[in-house]
């Protein structure tokens, strides 16, 4: 029962800190800017007095914000950006972490949309090998010259946290994401103007908000105050110094996927007749299937008014009672036999609060971007996992 361990791209858990502000969208501070390129739920803070051209201008001050903080350094090269989105020419996508969960489906989906692919290797000595139409490997020592005139970099590198914590597997933990972070954001910012990609898509997590069993959280909330926050304070703060015309950080839920993350450890259990809730079920479950996580990818790379902080989760969080439940009856099996607290933690020790502590987080300013979840419910969600070949 103790291989029962989620293993995902994000992360439980941060940290409130001076560097960390709290966030807020209140629903009036969404306009739609005065062109029709942008869509209604745009996410621009902009003065609705201002004439055209001086709305041009206002874009290029050091004014024009979005509502989470994120600065836009070239509004007219956003403007550019809109435009080219429209089209269906083919993107060129330089990605980390592409041979991790996420990561790999997400070279799958860009390569059968016909797409560009350039995956950085995180070593130079790296012998990855992805036999996919338009994929290209790129040692670490040439990630510069690999990003120069690409449409985006997507950024989902980092080491797993499903292990027992050690001081070094911590240090590792913390280390991997915002190491690779920075390296990005350096890259960028060495491109010229004309050769500099648009956008930066960056993975963060829900852990960003602490755990409770009673709160809500959407965009607009707090950080939390354990040590894995500290990690997601910190993996953001590198993306956001990334100088592209848009950076987006989709912090993510547990992805639901048969071939990893944690229904991938849990789905087998189940099937055997042996599944049941782990700790006391009462915690909170924020999932979210992973087509729609690659939808979402797809579309803050595409979509221009996508700018800061995005929910990547199911808009209906169950608890994790509710979550094996609806497993149960995919499996058609019972969910009846728990897994205790202790043993998790005799295992795990400090990273077994990745299993028994959770949130309840809501997609708030995802749903406002326009996106529409492929699957809504967990019920949905898991059958279709379940059902998958």
């Amino acid at each position: 029962m103790a291989s029962i361990v989620f293993q995902q791209v994000s992360i439980q858990g941060c940290n409130r800190s001076p560097s960390c502000r709290r966030e807020r969208w209140p629903s009036s501070s969404i306009h739609t800017p005065p062109t029709p390129s942008f869509k209604k739920n745009a996410t621009w803070k902009l003065a609705a007095s201002k004439s055209a051209s001086e709305f041009l201008s206002y874009g290029n001050s050091k004014e024009l914000k979005t509502p989470d903080g994120f600065r836009t350094r070239n509004f007219l090269k956003a403007v550019t950006t809109c435009s080219e989105a429209s089209t269906s020419a083919p993107m060129t996508i330089a990605v980390t972490g592409a041979s991790g969960f996420v990561g790999s489906a997400l070279v799958r989906r860009l390569s059968q949309e016909g797409h560009l692919v350039k995956v950085l290797a995180r070593s130079s000595s790296s012998k990855y090998y992805i036999p996919l139409k338009g994929v290209s490997i790129v040692g670490y020592n040439d990630w510069e010259s690999a990003i120069k005139g690409c449409s985006g970099v997507v950024n989902l590198a980092g080491e797993p946290i499903s292990a027992r914590w050690t001081p070094a597997i911590k240090a590792e933990i913390l280390d991997s994401r915002v190491r690779v972070t920075n390296r990005i954001a350096a890259a960028v910012n060495a491109c010229s103007e004309e050769s500099r990609p648009a956008v930066l898509v960056s993975a963060s997590a829900l852990g960003f908000y602490g755990t409770s069993e009673t709160a809500r959280f959407d965009e607009a909330s707090g950080s939390g105050s354990d040590y894995l926050s500290k990690v997601c304070i910190e993996w953001e703060k590198s993306a956001k110094a990334a100088e592209t015309a848009r950076t987006v950080i989709l912090r993510l839920g547990i992805v639901l996927e048969k071939d990893g993350g944690a229904l991938a450890k849990m789905l087998p259990i189940f099937q055997l007749g042996a599944g049941g809730p782990m700790g006391t079920g009462n915690q909170w479950f924020s999932w979210v299937h992973m087509d729609d996580v690659i939808g979402l990818i797809m579309q803050a790379l595409t979509e221009p008014t996508m700018e800061g902080v995005y929910n990547a989760t199911g808009p209906t969080p169950v608890r994790m009672e509710g979550m094996c439940t609806s497993l149960a009856n995919a499996t058609a099996r019972i969910s009846w036999l728990p897994v205790p607290g202790f043993a998790l933690q005799a295992i795990l020790g400090e990273g077994a609060s990745v299993v028994l502590e959770g949130q309840q987080v809501i997609p708030t300013r995802t749903l406002l971007s326009g996106y529409k979840f492929k699957y809504d419910t967990v019920d949905k969600a898991v059958r279709a996992v379940v059902q998958s070949k």
